[in-house]
């Protein structure tokens, strides 16, 4: 009896390569190497401060409003001024404390910077990095650790073999930004600070965290 073959579905070489491309550029998203994210948020001096870079401009009050519709003069009086010349002068904000601090050194990519734990007058912990210059690259993280820093490739992956706590994503690779500690995070517990990247689960940069 004659065999009848079913027709098979071939898939053309090309299909799969590009399939295959696809997943690479999604997972190592080469075209990183070649970002700069930049941010630069202000030293913090209270929790609010920690949204203002990202808080809408306010709009002029009614009052103002109303008063250039009027052509009136929003200044304060003659009067007014005389009597807040007498007035004494408010007391300076108070600054924050700092806890530790410590220099980035370079892992996998160049990394520079100093890294600050603070603690503001509320008793609010925040991680400040300043000056950071490093790489752009995938799911890069903020991480608290308890970790060493070492020098050299023997450093790159230790981060995560002990305890930590992920602040968050990096916010840019380039730049000064805050990250808030949440308030249960013993500090005595922590030593270190890295810039991690989560999808290969290597250090781009780290900081030993020295009390201050």
């Amino acid at each position: 009896m004659k065999k009848f073959l079913r027709p098979q579905v071939l898939i053309p070489a090309g299909v799969v390569a590009v399939i295959v491309l696809a997943l690479g550029m999604y997972i190592f998203q080469p075209w990183k190497l070649f970002t700069t994210t930049e941010v630069n948020e202000a030293l913090p001096t209270s929790v609010a401060d920690l949204e203002v870079d990202s808080a809408p401009s306010s709009e002029p009050s009614a009052a103002a409003s109303t008063s250039a519709a009027s052509g009136q003069s929003a200044s304060p009086s003659a009067d007014a001024s005389s009597e807040s010349a007498t007035e004494p002068a408010p007391e300076p904000k108070p600054e924050p404390v700092v806890l530790a601090a410590g220099e980035f050194i370079s892992h996998e990519h160049g990394t520079s910077g100093e890294a600050f734990i603070l603690e503001l007058p509320d008793g609010t912990r925040v991680l400040r990095i300043q000056d950071l210059d490093t790489s752009d690259g995938p799911d890069l993280q903020v991480w608290l650790t308890d970790a060493p820093v070492i020098d050299g490739v023997d450093g790159w992956g230790v981060f995560d073999d002990g305890r930590y706590v992920n602040l968050g994503d990096l916010k840019g690779n380039v730049g000064n930004q805050n990250y808030k500690i949440p308030a249960d995070v013993d500090l005595a517990d922590y030593s270190s600070i890295s810039i991690w990247c989560a999808r290969f689960a290597v250090s781009f940069g780290a900081a030993e965290l020295a009390k201050a």
